[in-house]
């Protein structure tokens, strides 16, 4: 199903069910892998992808269409893997670079990462970047997004996101050369 299938048969109470699947189905990876990239760990990334479908389910109806289906799912899942990040950092009264720090040292360890040591280089030296650099590199490096897609995603000016991914991409670039 499209994307204007799977909402008009969400309308329908009897198709509903139908069309969340296919929803689920057409973006569960992509949502997944996206929030992988930010929360690292794998059981993490699977919460918090559950918990956008969810949010999704709830809230398809107040849909607007005023953006894409894809680009509204992706802000949803933006938005829970970040709350995530915050709420774990709260929980464990540690601050956003001790939880940074947890996540390279689960990296580092192996768990779940099944990337060459190059790759392994790039998503700790990725965790160093501030969370918006990280987020927009993210996004346009791995995602392939487009920058009106990622400011519609995340409600940032397109001029300021190209500033955040030239940035994110010199520290990048410094930190992998110091290795």
């Amino acid at each position: 199903m499209q994307d204007r299938e799977i909402l008009d048969a969400f309308k329908e109470p009897q198709q509903r069910e139908l069309a969340f699947r296919e929803l689920v189905e057409a973006y569960q990876e992509r949502v997944y892998w996206h929030v992988r990239k930010m929360v690292i760990i794998h059981d993490d990334a699977d919460d918090v992808t559950q918990e956008v479908f969810i949010k999704v389910y709830k809230n398809l109806d107040g849909f607007r269409e005023s953006s894409q289906l894809f680009t509204w799912i992706y802000r949803i899942a933006t938005n829970e893997a970040i709350n995530h990040i915050k709420k774990k950092q709260r929980k464990q009264a540690q601050s956003l670079e001790d939880v940074h720090h947890e996540l390279d040292n689960y990296l580092s360890n192996g768990h779940d990462f099944s990337g060459d040591e190059i790759q392994l280089k790039l998503q700790q030296s990725l965790l160093k970047l501030p969370e918006k650099q990280r987020l927009v590199f993210n996004m346009k490096y791995f995602d392939d997004l487009k920058y009106d897609q990622i400011a519609e995603i995340t409600g940032t000016s397109v001029g300021a996101l190209k500033a955040s991914y030239h940035l994110a991409v010199k520290k990048l670039e410094q930190d992998l050369q110091e290795d």
